[in-house]
């Protein structure tokens, strides 16, 4: 294998592969047609730059980190795949000969990489014995997720990141509760020089913290909310909602694919925590001192358990449910 194919390995994450784009691959970029095996040869080398080889499993292999690439893109996408790994492989040679590949950054960057890769694959082992949810257990997260299916509402949103104190939150929050628009609250922030970052959008329920759904389903429009967090507070108003309901038909796959990824997430977490009951680990230097009275950090909301961008998936638009976005949210185990 050559020295870039090595680094292929070592910095990417190899995902499902798409038999369908290898086959069409391999007959493009190896100029051979599927039926003419017999005339000529199917090459595995792409190209060859120098005295180092780029394989069609190098181009394969990212091309099957691309989402939603249709069969008939496979040999455009493809090429342009190439030649940026001829890019790759130009650049990649040159540091070699500035010896930048023994440099202790690049080799410390190359390390988290193979630790963070490895680690996750075992993980990903693991979950592998997750369970998939019952037909009740679907059933019953419907039920207890109105605000996200039957009750879901769509939020026309004016949004206020503000920079503060823990001892101004209630200043701040009397202030927010006595406004009649939000144009007084923000008078109120530049008259006694707050930072804040404001901001408009439209957002179905599934994309708001899964921690303050419930929350947001209990405010009229006009209504406003204050929620702190680790840098001072955020800020919602809704202008204005509408309902967009989804019932549980169409929510089922999605819910199903989410309690899957959830269960996956669990079965890891757990892994984790039995690994470190029966390992040894000790702590050294300054980390061996008791944490003493620093302040715990904690996510705020926003950071929390957002309807996991897997689950963001149970009712992302209004026409309905869009289970292939369920797969983007648990982070480390796709």
């Amino acid at each position: 294998m050559s020295t870039s194919s090595t680094f292929q390995t070592v910095l990417a994450t190899p995902r499902l592969p798409r038999a369908g784009l290898v086959i069409a691959l391999v007959c493009a970029l190896a100029a051979t047609a599927c039926g003419d095996r017999k005339s000529k040869g199917a090459s595995q080398v792409a190209a060859k730059v120098n005295k180092e080889e780029i394989s069609v499993h190098q181009i394969n292999f990212l091309l099957q980190q691309q989402r939603g690439l249709k069969p008939e893109q496979a040999d455009a996408a493809g090429r342009q795949v190439l030649e940026r790994l001829i890019d790759q492989e130009l650049a990649l040679q040159r540091a070699q000969e500035m010896k930048l590949d023994r440099d202790p950054r690049v080799v410390q960057q190359l390390e988290a990489s193979r630790r963070e890769i490895v680690s996750r694959a075992y993980l990903e082992k693991v979950a592998e014995a997750a369970p998939r949810p019952s037909a009740e257990e679907v059933k019953r997260y419907y039920e207890d997720m109105p605000a996200l299916f039957r009750s879901r509402r769509i939020y026309s949103i004016q949004e206020i990141a503000i920079e503060a104190r823990p001892d101004q939150i209630p200043a701040l929050r009397s202030q927010l509760a006595g406004i009649k628009n939000i144009n007084e609250f923000i008078e109120y922030l530049k008259a006694n020089s707050f930072r804040f970052v404001g901001n408009q959008a439209v957002r179905p329920a599934e994309q708001l913290p899964l921690t303050l759904i419930d929350e947001f389903s209990k405010l009229k429009d006009g209504q406003a909310m204050l929620v702190p967090n680790a840098n001072g507070a955020q800020v919602y108003m809704v202008v204005a909602s509408r309902n967009e309901p989804i019932d549980e038909v169409r929510a089922r796959s999605a819910i199903e694919q989410f309690l899957f990824n959830d269960a996956k997430r669990r079965l890891a977490e757990s892994e984790i925590k039995a690994l470190r009951t029966t390992s040894s680990i000790q702590y050294v230097g300054k980390f061996a001192e008791p944490a003493g009275s620093a302040p715990a950090v904690t996510a705020p909301p926003e950071a929390q358990a957002v309807v996991p961008a897997s689950v963001r998936a149970a009712a992302p638009a209004a026409s309905g449910i869009d289970p292939k976005a369920i797969n983007k949210g648990l982070s480390g185990l796709k």
